[in-house]
């Protein structure tokens, strides 16, 4: 499935009725959620239901990912072992502090693929604190599997002990640097959710900055958001052309017997065709 990531929807996964409903949704990425939105009480239940869920990937018109706990959590592997199989795409992994928890989560992930025969899955690694802040371009340049990462600016502020408000400055450095961080390593960056559903205005005014900031889309946590998150976040003109300079370069490679090649000396292989391809289709 070619891949976009201009929504990133949340959707708890020990609620039946929100997963059923995820079906019909329009979001570039549905994410069924392990971590935040989940208790304690509920993960087994949750874990169930979606793995439940993911037997019928075909009914889901959007790319599936799930949002697993966090790597110090120690229940990641609980929660892979469940939910990797056929259907899954990708993986969002909260509260990222560095490589080595990276390392340990794809050693696991690349076992249980290996024993049930599945194509590797991408990651989307969440960063949410200030470590994870100062190791995001290591973090995001870990591997092919990481196809995008994520700002999450909650967790982010209450580890450097900052109130949230909708203009905290708190996070604007991390902000900024989550973005120049995930483009020098090539991937997508999704920013962070819009706390205030009844607030439109603000999220408008919230998806432009993130916009101006090189974000490619956004992490949202209620359907009606959707719509404009999508509007605000349409490809504008230097990503089309870019688009068309990467399936033009990548066409040509192919040609040659080529997989990997590089455009304007970054290199591309053909998760980024694919990507430039979907861009391109959506903007037709």
């Amino acid at each position: 499935m070619t891949q976009l990531f201009r929504s990133l929807i949340f959707v708890p996964g020990n609620n039946s009725r929100f997963l059923e409903k995820a079906k019909n949704l329009d979001a570039d990425i549905v994410c069924f959620d392990l971590e935040d939105s989940v208790p304690d009480d509920e993960k087994i239940n949750a874990r169930k239901l979606i793995k439940s869920a993911l037997k019928s990937r075909k009914s889901y018109e959007s790319s599936i990912f799930v949002r697993t706990n966090s790597p110090t959590s120690g229940k990641i592997p609980l929660d892979l072992k469940e939910i990797v199989q056929k259907g899954i795409d990708g993986i969002v992994i909260p509260k990222v502090n560095n490589i080595q928890e990276m390392k340990k989560i794809e050693k696991f992930l690349s076992e249980l693929e290996n024993t049930r025969k599945l194509k590797p899955i991408q990651i989307i690694p969440s960063i949410e604190s200030s470590e994870g802040v100062v190791n995001t371009f290591n973090i995001a340049s870990f591997g092919k599997r990481v196809s995008a990462v994520v700002f999450g600016v909650f967790d982010l502020l209450n580890d450097l002990g900052v109130e949230y408000t909708k203009n905290s400055e708190g996070s604007k450095y991390s902000r900024r640097k989550i973005s120049v961080d995930a483009h020098a390593a090539g991937v997508a960056v999704i920013d962070a959710i819009w706390q205030d559903l009844n607030d439109s205005k603000g999220l408008e005014k919230d998806c432009k900055i993130g916009k101006s900031l090189g974000y490619s889309g956004k992490s949202i946590i209620h359907p009606d958001q959707i719509s404009v998150v999508h509007r605000l976040f349409h490809p504008n003109q230097s990503e089309i052309l870019w688009a068309e300079k990467v399936c033009k370069i990548y066409h040509e490679s192919t040609k040659k017997g080529k997989g990997a090649t590089t455009v304007d000396g970054k290199m591309i292989d053909e998760v980024h065709f694919k990507q430039a391809k979907a861009l391109l289709e959506l903007v037709k």
